[in-house]
C-alpha cells in the first residue's frame, strides 16, 4: 500500500471534522432530471418503472451542496446514514424470473434477452442462471466490483476527501474491502496489474459524478445475476443525488470481449438515515447456503 493511501484512509476518520467548518448549500430538488411519467418525485422508487403507484413517502430534503458547489453525496455534519443496497436491483432485467425490484430499477434498463451478449458470454449467465448463481464469487468473500457493490446487503458510503482529491466508497456486506476514485485530473497509469475494483478517474460534470474505471480482473460478477465481463472491461459510472434520499446510478458496459455493442442499466438507491457503517467480517457470517450449494440447505 502507498503510503499516500495510508494517509488518505486515516484522513476518512476525521472527515467529518473538517467538514463540520463548513456549511453546505441545498440545490433545486429533483435538478436536472424528470421521474418517469405518473410518478412524483415524493413516491418511493421515483426512477423505477413498478406497477402501479410507488409507496408515499414523506418529502425528501433537497440536494446537498458542500462549500465548493459540488453534490454532497454522503451525510450533512453531525448527521449519520448509509445508501442501500436494494434487494433485486439490476442493470438488466430478467424475463419471467429472478428478484429484480421494477420499483428501484431504471426504465431504460434492458430486458436480458437484449442485452447484447457474445454468445459465449450469453451461454456463461445462461449457465449461472441454472445453477442458481451457486458459483458467486461474493458469497465466497471476495470483493464486488462495479455495479455489484451498489446491491450488496447492508449498504455503503462515500466519503468524499476533497483536500486529497479523492473519493472513497466503502461497502458493509462483503470483505470489508474499500474502492479508491482518483478526482485530481491524473492520467491513467500504463501499467496496472488487474484487480477488483479497478483504476477509477473520476470528474464532474455539473450535478453528476462521472467514473471511468479500467483494469479490471475477472474474479466477481457484474451483478449478482451473474452478468460476465472480460479484462477488456471499460466501466463508466455516474451518480446523481437528485434530492437528499435518493442516489441514481447507471452503469455503461464497454467491453468487447464479451459483448457486441455499449449498453447501459442502472438503478435508484435509497438513504437510510438511520444507519451507520458497521464491522462485518465476511468469513465470520457467510452462510448463504442458498446460493453456495445450488438451493440445497
Amino acid at each position: 500500500m502507498r503510503n499516500r493511501d495510508i494517509v488518505a484512509l486515516a484522513a476518512v476518520a476525521t472527515a467529518a471534522v473538517i467538514f463540520s467548518f463548513a456549511v453546505p448549500s441545498f440545490g433545486q430538488q429533483n435538478q436536472g432530471l424528470t421521474p418517469p411519467p405518473g410518478q412524483n418525485p415524493g413516491q418511493q422508487g421515483q426512477f423505477g418503472k413498478g406497477k402501479g403507484k410507488g409507496k408515499q413517502r414523506p418529502p425528501s430534503r433537497p440536494t446537498p451542496h458542500g462549500p465548493d458547489g459540488h453534490v454532497l453525496l454522503g451525510p450533512l455534519p453531525g448527521e449519520k446514514g448509509v445508501w442501500n443496497g436494494n434487494a433485486g436491483a439490476t442493470i438488466a432485467t430478467n424475463v419471467g424470473r429472478g428478484l429484480d425490484n421494477n420499483q428501484v430499477n431504471l426504465p431504460t434498463n434492458l430486458k436480458i434477452p437484449d442485452v447484447p451478449f457474445q454468445d459465449w458470454a450469453r451461454a456463461l449467465y445462461e449457465s449461472r442462471q441454472a445453477n442458481n448463481t451457486a458459483d458467486d464469487p461474493h458469497v465466497r468473500c471476495k470483493s464486488s466490483g462495479g455495479p455489484r457493490l451498489y446491491h450488496t446487503p447492508y449498504g455503503f458510503e462515500i466519503v468524499d476527501i476533497p483536500e486529497l482529491e479523492r473519493i472513497y466508497v466503502m461497502g458493509v456486506g462483503g470483505p470489508h474491502t474499500w474502492r479508491v476514485i482518483y478526482m485530481d485530473g491524473r492520467e491513467r497509469p500504463k501499467d496496472i496489474d488487474p484487480s477488483f475494483h479497478g483504476y477509477s478517474i473520476g470528474h464532474w460534470e455539473g450535478e453528476k459524478l462521472v467514473v471511468e474505471t479500467t483494469n479490471y480482473n475477472q474474479r466477481f460478477w457484474l451483478s449478482r445475476e451473474g452478468i460476465p465481463h472480460t479484462e477488456y472491461l471499460k466501466l463508466t459510472e455516474t451518480f446523481e443525488r437528485p434530492e437528499y434520499d435518493t442516489l441514481r446510478y447507471i452503469a455503461t458496459i464497454d467491453d468487447p470481449g464479451a459483448y457486441t455493442a455499449k449498453w447501459s442499466g442502472g438503478w435508484a438507491i435509497p438513504w437510510n438515515p438511520n444507519d451507520e457503517m458497521y464491522e462485518y467480517v465476511c468469513q465470520e457470517n457467510n452462510r448463504d447456503a442458498k446460493h453456495m450449494y445450488r438451493g440445497e440447505q
